[in-house]
């Protein structure tokens, strides 16, 4: 390989490392916003001694890859997860997270409850009073 060829590739492995930390620190940054403090620590923690990948994952493709996108704000993309994770009704650590984050962006209790309630006829009501019922914890612990 030619000192030129070797020196493009080397330019391109390197701009593809930048864009890589680019994206991580961004994703690592909306993540702080977001979950920091709670969250956040509790999945890199649970997760970074069995599969360190996956944090990383959720960090640059959850997060600055999906999160972040143009089109929708984010309290938004905050009910949509809060009712999907109803709608699923075994993610209850993440619907706890996305609740906390939603308040910690500006939604009252109630927009929440609402939000929830919504799903009754496609989760059903025993989803809906469980995730209700984790709200409710969330609310307490923002009292």
């Amino acid at each position: 390989m030619t000192n030129v060829k070797y020196w493009l590739k080397f330019a391109k492995k390197k701009a593809m490392e930048n864009n890589r930390s680019e994206t991580y620190r961004k994703g690592l940054e909306l993540l702080n916003q977001l979950h920091g403090g709670q969250a956040g620590e509790q999945l890199v923690n649970n997760l970074k001694d069995i599969c360190p990948d996956f944090v990383d994952m959720t960090i640059e493709w959850a997060m600055q890859g999906i999160m972040a996108r143009p089109g929708l704000d984010l309290l938004t993309r905050e009910y949509l997860l809060i009712a999907s994770c109803t709608t699923l009704g075994h993610a209850v650590p993440q619907l706890k997270a996305h609740i906390d984050a939603a308040l910690k962006l500006g939604a009252s209790k109630q927009q929440i409850v609402e939000v929830i309630l919504q799903m009754t006829f496609y989760a059903g009501g025993a989803a809906v009073s469980n995730a209700l019922a984790h709200a409710k914890e969330v609310f307490n612990s923002h009292n």
